[in-house]
């Protein structure tokens, strides 16, 4: 069965959608992070959910 962990941020609502994008961008090329979720709010602030998958080892002797 798969886990993931996962980290939570919050982008203001002056924050440009490119800008956010970028964001995204280095977590999701750094930290091996993608979306799980993005939600939107009214005054323009995002609320966006990232994980990715624990890798854990598994002894072979």
């Amino acid at each position: 069965m798969l886990e993931y962990e996962y980290q939570s941020l919050h982008l203001p609502r002056g924050m440009s959608r490119d800008l956010a994008r970028q964001v995204l961008t280095r977590h999701a090329e750094i930290g091996d992070w993608e979306l799980d979720r993005l939600r939107l709010y009214p005054d323009g602030s995002r609320r966006v959910t990232l994980r990715r998958r624990i890798i854990r080892q598994v002894r072979t002797m």
